[in-house]
């Protein structure tokens, strides 16, 4: 990557505005964050030390108020209605090559031996996995238990929906 004078140019203005390296590399395009704190540090462009103060408050509040709502819609409530619906439907065996993004790949088997595949039934939203593997997968904090014992998906569960 090579910096023309356009770049150095535009990394000046951005970074004297108070821009993150981060936005910087994005809005130039093309560059890391790292290339972007490299040039600053040989431009010998001002360390940017932002403290608490220097953010105003009604950022802090908006941002604040927007961590609260994030919480409460946080993982346990998530967890919470998958736990409700019982209604999982049935496996749908797929290999590596028959996966795409509304898969669960959640793997069955061991990759070695000729039995091996994913899951394949529908995966939620942002995750990876179909509703019955995000219960294996993520465990609601401070809960975790011990799986070790093998039990059968249906003790599993309630166990889950007793937990919540």
């Amino acid at each position: 990557m090579s910096w023309t004078e356009e770049k150095v140019e535009k990394l000046k203005e951005l970074w004297g505005k108070g821009n993150t390296a981060s936005q910087i590399a994005e809005i130039i395009g093309g560059i890391s964050r790292n290339a972007v704190i490299g040039k600053a540090h040989r431009l010998n462009l001002s360390a940017k030390i932002k403290t608490r103060n220097a953010v105003s408050n009604r950022n802090l509040e908006s941002s604040t108020n927007e961590k609260n709502i994030k919480i409460k819609r946080g993982r346990k409530s998530k967890f919470k209605s998958l736990i409700i619906e019982k209604d999982f439907e049935p496996e749908n065996p797929k290999q590596l090559e028959e996966l795409d993004e509304n898969s669960c790949k959640w793997p069955i088997g061991h990759p070695d031996e000729k039995s091996f595949y994913f899951c394949g039934r529908s995966s939620l939203k942002d995750f990876s996995y179909c509703k019955l593997h995000l219960l294996y997968a993520y465990q609601p904090k401070g809960k975790k238990e011990d799986v070790a014992e093998k039990e059968d998906a249906t003790n599993f569960i309630e166990k889950k929906i007793q937990s919540a």
